[in-house]
C-alpha cells in the first residue's frame, strides 16, 4: 500500500458519514467530536457549507482544523484558567499555547458514537471530575433532512453539587472577498490584548452585524450580545446563502474574522468569554448556567443552505 492510499484508508476509518440524499456530513468522533465536512453536490462538484478538514488534520485528530467542533463545558477563554464558584477555587491547566484554557474539554477528547443511522448520528463524551471538579456528560445529535443540518448539543451534570456551565458550537465557514454576514445584535464586549472582556459597548459603527458587513473588511474576535438567534451568511459571487437559527440559551454570537484567512467563524454560544469570572455582572446577562445535580440543558442549531436558481 502506498503512503497516499494508506493515508486515505486511515482517513476513512476515522470518519463516520451521514447523508439524506442531498447533503453529506462527515464526523471525526475521535477528533473532539468534530464535523470534518458538510457539503452538497452541484453538477458533480462539491459545495462546502463549512470549511472542510484536510486528510492531515483528520489524521492528527486536530479539532481546531475541522469544520465545526463542540464547546463544553463553556465557550471561549477563562482568564488564567482560574475562577471561584460557591467559595471553591478552580484552577484549570494552562500553558504557553493555552494560557486561558480555551473552549473547555469537549474538543480535546474523543467522543463515542452511541447511535448511527443513515441521516443521523449521536455522539457522547463523559468527563470525570479532575481539575474541573464536576463530572458531566455531553451529547451531540447531528442530523440531516432536506439538505439542512441540525445539531443539538446537551450537557448533564453527573456530580452531586451544582455545576456552572456554558456550551455551544464552533463552526468554520469559507471566506471569500465578498462573503457577507448579517445578524441582529444589540451590543458587544470590548476586549483587552488577550481577547478577554473589559467592557460592554454598542456594536461598532460601520461594522454593525445588525446592518451587515463583509468579512474581508473587519477584524473581529468578539462576543456579541442581544443576538436574535438568527444569522445569514451570503456568498453573492457564488449564488449561495446559509441561514443559522439557534435556540435558547444560545443567546450570544461570537464572530471571528482573522484577516487574510480563507475562513471565518460565527459561533452560537450560551455564554460570554470569561463568564465564570463575570457571573454577577449587574448591567447585562453573561450567560452563566448553573446545573443542579442530574440536571440537563440542551439547544439546537439549524444550518439551512440555499443556492440561486
Amino acid at each position: 500500500m502506498t503512503k497516499k492510499s494508506a493515508a486515505v484508508a486511515a482517513q476513512r476509518t476515522e470518519l463516520v458519514s451521514i447523508t439524506d440524499g442531498i447533503a453529506t456530513v462527515e464526523i471525526a468522533s475521535a477528533a473532539g467530536g468534530a464535523l470534518a465536512s458538510y457539503r452538497w453536490w452541484q453538477n458533480g462538484s462539491a459545495v462546502d457549507w463549512l470549511r472542510p478538514a484536510d486528510p492531515a488534520a483528520i489524521g492528527r485528530r486536530d479539532a481546531g482544523a475541522m469544520a465545526c467542533f463542540p464547546l463544553v463545558p463553556y465557550s471561549n477563554r477563562i482568564r488564567g484558567g482560574r475562577f471561584e464558584f460557591a467559595g471553591r477555587p478552580i484552577r484549570l491547566p494552562t500553558g504557553p499555547d493555552d494560557p486561558h484554557h480555551e473552549h473547555g474539554h469537549g474538543w480535546r477528547h474523543p467522543w463515542t458514537v452511541v447511535s448511527h443511522e443513515a441521516s443521523m448520528v449521536v455522539l457522547r463524551y463523559r468527563h470525570a471530575a479532575d481539575s474541573w471538579p464536576w463530572s458531566y456528560e455531553a451529547e451531540q445529535k447531528i442530523s440531516l433532512a432536506g439538505g439542512r443540518l441540525c445539531m443539538t448539543i446537551a450537557v448533564r451534570n453527573l456530580s452531586d453539587t451544582p455545576m456552572p456551565v456554558g456550551f455551544g458550537l464552533h463552526p468554520y465557514f469559507p471566506a471569500t472577498p465578498w462573503t457577507h454576514v448579517q445578524a441582529g445584535v444589540s451590543g458587544m464586549w470590548e476586549t483587552d490584548t488577550e481577547v478577554l472582556p473589559i467592557r460592554h459597548v454598542p456594536p461598532p459603527a460601520g461594522a454593525d452585524p445588525s446592518i451587515g458587513f463583509d468579512v474581508s473588511e473587519v477584524d473581529f474576535d468578539t462576543v456579541f450580545t442581544g443576538w436574535a438567534r438568527h444569522a445569514r451568511i451570503s456568498w453573492p459571487e457564488r449564488g449561495r446563502l446559509l441561514d443559522i437559527e439557534a435556540e435558547a440559551p444560545l443567546d450570544f454570537l461570537v464572530l471571528y474574522t482573522p484577516p487574510g484567512e480563507p475562513f471565518f467563524c460565527a459561533e452560537p454560544v450560551s455564554n460570554i468569554t470569561d463568564v465564570f469570572n463575570r457571573m454577577d455582572h449587574e448591567d447585562v446577562s453573561t450567560g452563566c448556567i448553573v446545573l443542579a445535580p442530574g440536571q440537563r440543558r440542551s439547544a439546537s442549531v439549524r444550518f439551512t443552505p440555499s443556492l440561486a436558481v
